[in-house]
């Protein structure tokens, strides 16, 4: 049965995971809402099973191959189109949002919802800072 602080860690996954896939939705990148939380749900639950299985409990382990594993999946976001390289910021969000829900997991949900304002921060003020330096001719 579910406890209680998973309701809780579920709920602010989604919220997290939410608020940076509406950012990348917007501009039409791979990473969407859907994907966003699901990359944050995932590594989450990852993270509290470790944490409350039977037996000798080593979170580190757990969080070392899912850091491995979420490589490939940013990897896939990552592509070569006549010679420029497209995807890396796109395989860049797949990881935070992968620490994110790593974070919430260990029950450190400040540092879950900060990183996520701070990526969203990032990832708003580069689009903003681009379109200036093109309008400006820089």
């Amino acid at each position: 049965m579910l406890d209680y602080s998973l309701w809780g860690k579920i709920a602010l996954c989604i919220f997290c995971g939410t608020i940076v896939g509406i950012e990348r939705q917007k501009h039409k990148k791979p990473i969407d809402v859907r994907t966003s939380v699901l990359i944050c749900l995932g590594t989450m639950i990852f993270i509290y099973l470790a944490n409350h299985m039977d037996g000798e409990k080593d979170s580190t382990r757990v969080l070392g191959q899912v850091v491995s594993g979420i490589g490939f999946l940013g990897a896939g976001a990552i592509i070569n189109r006549q010679g420029l390289v497209v995807g890396l910021t796109s395989a860049s969000v797949v990881w935070v949002l992968a620490a994110i829900g790593a974070a919430i997991g260990l029950g450190q949900h400040a540092i879950g919802v900060t990183v996520s304002l701070i990526t969203l921060a990032i990832l708003m003020g580069s689009h903003w800072f681009e379109n200036r330096m093109g309008r400006n001719g820089a």
